[in-house]
């Protein structure tokens, strides 16, 4: 029996090994609504196989999990994966550019990356127009994916990870390959529908403090596969932790809620 609760993720003394080298080491975590969390490492530290885990793609070596309801080993978890909206730059690598962007945006109702096999409605198309639009993206309905600006594909793919209304969504490093302005112009977008009580609870993994927008209530740091620190935004980007984190002197400076990292 699956009940939906304000607890989102539970993890509880979680280990993960690959051919008896561990991965994941001890995680204790938990995120509540309506927090929303980032999660910040350096490349091999352990943010896939946790994102990969949140998704039930992998099951912990030991510990105890939790989603959404969903307790890993004691209840059918085969639905969880529809209530979770994952967008990474592997997506994008895996669609056909001549797809029109609605048609995307609709084949995450049926998790796929294109609709060869799908059957959508007219009101699946209805809904793909509303999520876009609320994306600043409508414009663009109709196009094909390949014509849009990498800013506005990675919207799209936003949108695809929106339109089955999850419980969560994972945006997996969604500013990668976008230049400054298209940066912050995704980042807005980001912010705004985060304010939506309904909406769904988010993780968003990055490399720079600057995109950990205020919106995003607490913070997850991870290295070597272990949690340096998690908790409040404000306690976790320290000069301290993140010097940890990256082996070298780090300094944050707060600017307009958000935190800048430079070497120090």
């Amino acid at each position: 029996m699956v009940f939906y609760m304000d607890k989102i993720v539970e993890m509880r003394d979680v280990s993960w090994r690959r051919n008896r080298v561990e991965i994941l080491h001890n995680i204790n975590w938990e995120i509540k609504r309506p927090e929303h969390w980032a999660i910040l490492g350096l490349n091999g530290s352990g943010k896939t196989t946790l994102l990969n885990m949140i998704n039930s793609y992998i099951w912990p070596s030991t510990g105890e999990v939790t989603v959404l309801g969903y307790e890993f080993g004691k209840t059918d978890i085969t639905k969880l994966r529809h209530t979770i909206g994952w967008v990474s730059s592997s997506l994008g690598a895996k669609i056909n550019e001549r797809h029109n962007t609605e048609e995307l945006v609709v084949s995450g109702k049926f998790a796929a990356v294109g609709l060869t096999f799908a059957d959508p409605t007219e009101e699946d198309f209805e809904d793909a127009r509303e999520v876009m639009k609320q994306l600043n993206i409508e414009h663009v309905y109709g196009e094909p994916y390949e014509k849009c600006s990498n800013g506005e594909k990675q919207k799209v793919l936003i949108a695809r990870g929106l339109i089955s209304k999850p419980k969560m969504l994972i945006l997996d490093e969604p500013t990668n390959g976008l230049d400054f302005i298209s940066r912050e112009e995704l980042l807005a977008t980001i912010e705004e529908f985060t304010k939506n009580p309904n909406g769904p609870t988010i993780i968003y993994v990055t490399h720079y403090t600057e995109e950990v927008l205020p919106v995003f209530t607490h913070t997850l740091l991870l290295k070597d596969g272990t949690m340096l620190a998690s908790g409040k935004r404000e306690d976790v980007l320290t000069n301290e932790n993140m010097s940890v984190l990256y082996g070298k002197d780090i300094e944050i400076e707060w600017k307009r809620g958000r935190a800048w990292q430079s070497l120090g």
